[in-house]
């Protein structure tokens, strides 16, 4: 038995309603309720505790989501598709619903990001080592092998709609809220175009090619086991859309920077492997990394919407540390691409930086 405090609770009506529920699950399933503790706690509005089984044979995952805030229909749905696919993905136990409790198998407690152990600066580069790009690589295989298991009509699409929305959140939240900035007239005329164009390169890179899209494969949602085998968490939000998302989210990760050199090699290589495997990442190498460095863009404009909005409204204000990653990520996206120069102009406007040379509209 772990001994450990039990999780907080702000509303003791939810807190009486979780101890009833464990009551009655705990024993067809070998719990000990004594043990519960907090395993971790995301973005979101869900928290995840951790309970021992009877015996000291190993433990559980119990998700506490609100259904008022969140809704756990995708999150079954989309463990039931992963493991379909013959993912590693924590297996829905039971499910309450109307109360938004959940038992789910546990993948254990170290993550792709704790075996990697970035350091605390946010602008410092690490150095890969063999065990990096053996860690990757074994990223990338799963990525592979989740993208084959593609089916139109079963996720969302990942649309006009869907990326405006996203794409929205940058000047609501970093740039209105955050930055201080007027979403005046002449603000929005200059974003608007750009935000057509990121748009449309997405949608329409590559014929348009489509597959599952997790929207968060990164290394803090990797799970890496005993023997050293991958397990994929916080799959909730997944649709159909880019095929070029998903290795953009895994290479220009949220709070870890690689040098250039590693995000080619591991994305030379997924390009490969998905290549000979089927799917649609077309046949020249520097058309799909510009389409994964502009689908690229777009999520890092969406994230420091994401994390201006976590702090302001949220009152999560941790993940305002790693929005100079995300300006930088987009910087050099747009020194890359002449089409994107205006954006770059904007964006030092925004951070109160001097324009580098070349660079006035």
């Amino acid at each position: 038995m772990t001994a450990s405090l039990p999780p907080d609770w702000l509303d003791p009506a939810r807190a009486s309603a979780f101890a009833r529920w464990l009551a009655a699950v705990a024993p067809h399933h070998g719990l000990q309720p004594e043990t519960v503790r907090l395993a971790s706690a995301d973005a979101s509005f869900r928290r995840y505790f951790r309970v021992d089984a009877a015996n000291g044979a190993g433990s559980f995952i119990i998700m506490d989501a609100p259904p008022a805030q969140e809704d756990c229909a995708p999150f079954v749905k989309v463990a039931g598709l992963m493991s379909d696919a013959g993912l590693k993905a924590p297996r829905v136990l039971a499910w309450d619903a109307p109360l938004g409790f959940m038992l789910l198998s546990d993948l254990g407690a170290q993550t792709m990001m704790d075996v990697i152990a970035p350091p605390a600066a946010v602008d410092a580069r690490i150095e890969a080592t063999p065990a990096h790009f053996d860690l990757y690589m074994q990223a990338v295989d799963v990525l592979v092998q989740w993208q084959l298991a593609s089916q139109p009509g079963v996720l969302p699409p990942y649309d006009d709609a869907l990326l405006s929305r996203e794409l929205a959140l940058f000047p609501e939240w970093y740039v209105g809220k955050y930055r201080g900035f007027a979403l005046d007239a002449t603000l929005m005329g200059k974003l608007d175009p750009l935000f057509a164009q990121i748009k449309a390169s997405n949608l329409n890179a590559l014929d348009g090619a489509r597959v599952y899209v997790h929207r968060d494969f990164m290394p803090r949602n990797l799970m890496v086991d005993a023997n050293g085998d991958l397990g994929v968490l916080d799959f909730q939000d997944a649709v159909y859309g880019p095929v070029t998302y998903d290795i953009a989210s895994l290479m220009r990760d949220a709070f870890l920077s690689w040098e250039e050199e590693f995000v080619l090699d591991i994305t030379v290589r997924y390009w490969q492997k998905a290549r000979k495997a089927g799917l649609p990442v077309g046949d020249d190498f520097g058309e799909f990394y510009r389409a994964v460095e502009w689908m690229g863009l777009q999520r890092h404009l969406k994230v420091l919407g994401i994390f201006a909005r976590l702090s302001l409204r949220d009152g999560k204000p941790k993940y305002l540390a790693d929005t100079p990653r995300f300006i930088k990520y987009a910087r050099a996206t747009c020194a890359r691409y002449r089409q994107l120069g205006p954006l770059m102009v904007l964006l030092d406007e925004i951070e109160g930086n001097e324009t580098r040379v070349g660079y006035t509209f």
